[in-house]
């Protein structure tokens, strides 16, 4: 295989003029020198070791992306979207699934770290970030997707994220416009920030209305691996099963995320109960599943492409200037998208004589 000193030599020029040529320095070069060089790569097949020259330069053109689960869909959405920015800056992506585990988070991290990345986007949105602060003082560039930053100054150098309180505020304001006292929340373990603001966000507009949230109403997937994000659509359908067969069952539900409310759906069908005729149902995302779905899903969406194009300029404005940036920090507005899913509360159907088995 050949080398570059070969391709010098074949062209009858210094190894620095191959070099420049490789990495794109070749605007003062005369154009016969750049066509013999040029010649000379096509000939003898050399092809550059994109890696090696990397290190060399110090500049590892590859991010890490750590996500809780690509079995949800939002996340394999994410991912996809992040790539395909990172790829126009001309950076690749390592994808990591964990699960939203601190302990594997790190680990990830630090084994990043160790090949020369030195930009992550964490997307576990956790309530605190001091368990990365000991490698974000090393020198590992931490972006924070769909979370806000507050208190995690020196560990998060950027970070894109939409008001989840606000997003939980409309679909609750929409389920009461159409009617709805009795609604419930469907999540896996709460212990996320974003999911506490979801949570948060739909009390404070209950409140607004003089409702309250019924303690019962309230499931947080009690046999959840972890944070349930591979189990998503199972957990949303065990919970809504659980909670329609209470003797005062909800008549509306506000899901966590889109596969909590698929499943939720599908758990209501086999009790018997109609969506929307006998149960309202909303998400939270609008992913893909959200509109094809029957019936097709209201849900809060998140401009996720807006978010995947903010984030990746942003990590690698902050690796490439090796300093601040502006505006480092940016929240977007979420969209309640109404769909077939919600309806006013039925006024003929007694639920407790619906099926409970």
């Amino acid at each position: 295989m050949a080398g570059i000193k070969d391709v010098a030599k074949k062209a009858g020029v210094s190894v620095s003029t191959i070099s420049n040529v490789i990495n794109g320095r070749h605007a003062k070069m005369g154009a016969q020198t750049l066509r013999r060089v040029q010649e000379a790569i096509t000939e003898l097949q050399y092809t550059p070791n994109a890696v090696a020259r990397q290190l060399r330069s110090g500049q590892i053109r590859t991010i890490g992306l750590v996500v809780p689960s690509v079995a949800n869909p939002f996340w394999g959405n994410v991912s996809q979207l992040i790539e395909k920015e990172a790829l126009k800056r001309g950076y690749q992506v390592l994808i990591c699934n964990a699960e939203r585990d601190p302990e594997l988070e790190a680990n990830y991290l630090s084994s990043l770290y160790g090949s020369s990345i030195r930009g992550v986007i964490l997307g576990s949105s956790p309530v605190s970030f001091d368990y990365l602060r000991e490698l974000a003082e090393k020198g590992m560039q931490v972006a924070a997707f769909d979370r806000k930053t507050r208190g995690a100054q020196g560990v998060v150098s950027c970070s894109v994220s939409v008001d989840q309180a606000l997003g939980a505020r409309l679909a609750t304001r929409h389920l009461i416009g159409l009617g709805h006292k009795r609604i419930a929340f469907i999540s896996g373990p709460i212990g996320t920030s974003n999911r506490t603001a979801r949570l948060n966000g739909m009390r404070s507009e209950l409140k607004k209305a003089g409702l309250t949230l019924d303690p019962d109403l309230v499931w947080l997937g009690p046999n959840a691996t972890g944070f349930g994000d591979s189990q998503s659509a199972d957990l949303g359908r065990t919970g809504i099963r659980e909670l329609l067969t209470l003797d005062d069952p909800p008549t509306a539900v506000f899901t966590v995320n889109d596969m909590y409310a698929i499943g939720a759906c599908a758990g209501a069908r086999e009790l018997g109960y109609r969506v929307p005729e006998d149960l309202s149902v909303v998400g939270f995302d609008d992913i893909f599943m959200a509109e094809v779905m029957q019936p097709p899903l209201t849900t809060v969406r998140q401009p996720v492409e807006r978010m995947a194009e903010l984030m990746v300029a942003k990590l690698i404005d902050t690796l490439e200037s090796k300093g601040e940036i502006d505006d480092p920090h940016v929240e977007l507005r979420p969209e309640l998208i109404v769909r077939a899913s919600t309806a006013a509360p039925s006024t003929s159907v007694k639920f407790q004589s619906r099926s409970k088995t």
